[in-house]
């Protein structure tokens, strides 16, 4: 299966829950909520009460990216809105295997994220413990950024892995994905597509929405 997940980081604000349900219609299978905190990455979005919010505005599991410092101390909080996935970076998480446990202990499935340049073999030991592993295939920080190609080998592998070892995570990416870079990455082997300015960029999301699907059943 492949699972299309838009992200609200490009999305109006000022009209949030009529963009979810646009997306909805389009066929997304996930929500995606990026969050910064303007230390681990340069930008600052929001936190758990928007979070809160768009659980209010949709039965979609929301996959929450915690791009912050001190990961931990917010975890209860964004599980208590309504998180469904929280995926948390193995460059700032010292003690990830601890940090993935705490996660679950909360009945949230938990991921770990690796940016562009931090190989898949630093994951080695969360392996058979994740839910979900995203390769950021641009440094995060920012929306609509331009898609490096060399990060399409740490999807290969992961999928690879995965099929190898029978590990039951799944394949996210987040970061230029649109309607040139879909084929590659179904080809990779990428099982969940974050999408943001390609959707919610888009005059009529509903129709972007329906053709990423498209892309990635086909």
């Amino acid at each position: 299966m492949r699972y299309l997940s838009p992200s609200i980081l490009s999305a109006d604000f000022t009209n949030l829950a009529q963009q979810i349900r646009y997306a909805e219609v389009g066929g997304a299978d996930f929500i995606h909520c990026d969050i910064m905190d303007g230390h681990f990455v340069p930008n600052i979005t929001f936190g758990p009460l928007v979070v809160s919010a768009v659980r209010r505005c949709t039965k979609l599991p929301l996959d929450v990216h915690l791009m912050i410092d001190n990961c931990d101390s917010y975890i209860k909080d964004f599980a208590d809105a309504g998180a469904s996935y929280i995926t948390v970076h193995q460059e700032n998480n010292i003690h990830l295997n601890r940090t993935l446990s705490f996660i679950k202990s909360f009945g949230v499935k938990a991921g770990v994220v690796i940016n562009p340049s931090t190989p898949v073999s630093t994951l080695t030991e969360v392996f058979e413990i994740t839910d979900m592993i995203l390769v950021m295939t641009v440094n995060p920080g920012f929306g609509a950024q331009k898609f490096i190609p060399s990060t399409l080998n740490k999807v290969e592998e992961l999928s690879r892995l995965k099929k190898e070892k029978g590990y039951k995570y799944l394949i996210e990416v987040d970061g230029g994905v649109n309607t040139s870079t879909v084929p590659q990455l179904v080809k990779s082997g990428c099982e969940v597509f974050v999408a943001g300015n390609s959707i919610f960029g888009s005059d009529n999301i509903t129709a972007a929405a329906m053709e990423l699907k498209n892309l990635i059943n086909n």
